[in-house]
């Protein structure tokens, strides 16, 4: 009897564990089928290791289905920081396709951000969160504030990635993982151009700053950034972006091979002759950035800050130049333009009038400053010379008498070194025995006079 109660028992926990696990199974298929097409798999806000800033920081995204590639067009990831204020992180190219299991998006600044198939500008904080849209749709998102339906927060003392399983669909935090970057799993088509160029580029990369002038004359509409096309093919502009004083600003057309294009800010002005110097960056459409432009103080009106070369190391060359080229090769002018009548006075770099009297003649002993157009004394030298039999000594200024020496007025005999030390010593011999004496006969003085009177009375 209680065998069977026991197989009874026995029989229903059974049902019920096989039952949880059928339930278990229809749970993870649909979590599974709950997944977007394309989706956010991890994310790491970046930490700090033996003082290096921002190491790991990254947003992985994987596809679902790895058995086609996904067109990327009008895709976004945004990112909602702890305050709630939006914005957007990573706008994929037009003509941009996933191919591989996921790609990789990381920091610009971060250490790692050469393994990235994209990079982005505002780093992750601790506690905020990201989505994924197509255009105003979202097809995914994840928050870690610790609050309402959020993961919990990242924390700095104990680093950890925020990983997602693919088959429950939940997120949880790993102390250790290791993003997937393959560089074949992301691509950028190029595409005809409406203007009928031929094949160009979608995205920036060739683009770089080659001059600025910020220093207008008579009106700030005089103020330029050029952008040099260095590359042999043409660009599309349309998505890259100049930011200046934490704002972007949208470059539109085609830029051709080996040429320039000058910006003319409508929606900013440029500071005139910062005091510490200026900073304007350039951006890819994804966020990479392609070159920084600083300026320093020191700008003169009506010049221009240009690239005019690169020395043997490939370091950049940039100089204040008079010419300024807005859409043409850069041109280096070291002093400004004199008007009919001045000339340039290259000590202050500034034009002075021409002396009108450059046909004065001036006695003799003078000569002619033509910036002054007066006649000024030529300083003669003062060197002090000496009779005939004295030289001039050129540390003291004195004339010293010249010595010779032919051999007939002065022998010349070796001393030698031996006979020289004998009678130094025997002089110090006769020194010491002297000063003995001395010293004795004043030890003995009264002695010496008992002996004295004692001689001179038998004496008489």
């Amino acid at each position: 009897m209680k065998k069977f109660l026991l197989i009874v028992v026995m029989t229903i926990l059974m049902s019920f564990v096989g039952m949880s696990e059928v339930k278990a199974e229809e749970n993870t298929d649909q979590l599974e089928n709950n997944l977007p097409e394309l989706y956010i798999k991890a994310i790491n806000p970046g930490y700090s290791v033996d003082g290096v800033g921002n190491v790991g920081e990254m947003i992985e995204i994987a596809r679902k289905n790895s058995d086609q590639k996904i067109s990327l067009a009008g895709a976004t990831v945004g990112y909602t920081n702890s305050s709630g204020n939006y914005s957007v992180l990573v706008e994929f190219p037009e003509n941009s396709w996933i191919t591989g299991e996921s790609i990789l998006l990381r920091l610009a600044s971060s250490p790692e951000s050469e393994l990235a198939a994209l990079t982005y500008t505002k780093t992750l904080a601790f506690k905020a969160g990201i989505d994924l849209r197509i255009g105003e749709e979202i097809i995914d998102s994840v928050c870690w504030t610790g609050k309402d339906e959020c993961y919990s927060e990242f924390k700095s003392a104990h680093p950890t990635s925020l990983v997602r399983n693919s088959e429950t669909g939940v997120f949880e935090h790993l102390e250790s993982y290791e993003p997937i970057y393959n560089a074949d799993s992301y691509y950028v088509e190029k595409v005809e151009d409406e203007e009928g160029y031929g094949k160009v580029a979608v995205q920036c990369v060739g683009l770089e700053f080659s001059e600025v002038l910020s220093y207008y004359e008579n009106s700030r509409d005089e103020q330029f950034v050029e952008i040099h096309n260095m590359t042999a093919e043409q660009i599309l502009l349309d998505g890259c972006k100049i930011r200046y004083k934490n704002k972007n600003y949208a470059l539109q057309g085609v830029l051709k091979a080996d040429s320039y294009k000058a910006y003319y800010p409508s929606e900013f002005s440029l500071t005139k002759n910062p005091t510490s110097g200026n900073t304007i960056e350039l951006y890819d459409i994804d966020g990479t950035k392609l070159d920084t432009l600083f300026y320093p103080n020191g700008q003169r009106k009506g010049t221009a800050y240009a690239l005019i070369g690169y020395d043997k190391g490939g370091n950049e060359i940039w100089k204040t130049t008079y010419a300024p080229t807005p859409n043409e090769p850069n041109n280096y002018q070291e002093f400004k333009t004199c008007e009919e009548g001045k000339v340039i006075n290259k000590e202050t770099g500034n034009c002075v009038k021409v002396a009108t009297v450059t046909e004065k003649i001036c006695p003799e002993g003078q000569y002619l400053n033509i910036l002054t157009g007066r006649c000024k004394k030529v300083e003669k030298s003062k060197e002090k010379t000496c009779k005939e039999g004295y030289y001039l000594n050129p540390e003291t200024g004195r004339c010293r008498k010249i010595v010779s020496n032919d051999g007939a007025t002065y022998k010349i005999t070796p001393e030698k070194y031996e006979t020289k030390s004998t009678f130094v010593a025997l002089y110090a011999v006769i020194g010491v025995l002297a000063i003995g004496l001395v010293v004795l006969v004043y030890e003995f003085r009264n002695e010496i006079k008992k002996l004295f009177d004692k001689v001179f009375r038998r004496s008489r």
